[in-house]
């Protein structure tokens, strides 16, 4: 169980069989496109670049869909558990892997 504060408040996240539900990234761009899935109509696409420790070697950057309005430059909280995503777009059937559900105002590791 981790504790995450975002907005001023503390949140509770869980890890399920040793994958990170939840990943702390950075966008590092938008994607354009002119043809593109229907359940992406009204989402940006977002590439993402997972945060790390110093000590760590950096993850892969990775597409999402943004939920939030996000920026480039911005620190988010990326859902990365496709259920979850099409839960919130509310499309059963959707290819949908990682979305941006939040904006971090800051990040305090220790």
């Amino acid at each position: 169980m981790y504790l995450i504060k975002k907005q001023g408040f503390w949140h509770k996240w869980r890890v399920l069989r040793g994958a990170y539900l939840l990943i702390i990234a950075k966008v590092i761009g938008t994607i354009v496109s002119t043809i593109k899935h229907s359940a992406y109509h009204s989402y940006k696409i977002q590439m993402v670049q997972p945060l790390h420790l110093v000590d760590q070697p950096p993850d892969d950057a990775f597409l999402a869909l943004d939920n939030v309005d996000a920026g480039i430059g911005d620190t988010v909280l990326v859902m990365r558990e496709g259920n979850g995503a099409r839960q919130i777009t509310q499309i059963k059937d959707a290819p949908i892997i990682s979305m941006i559900v939040g904006i971090l105002d800051s990040v305090e590791i220790g």
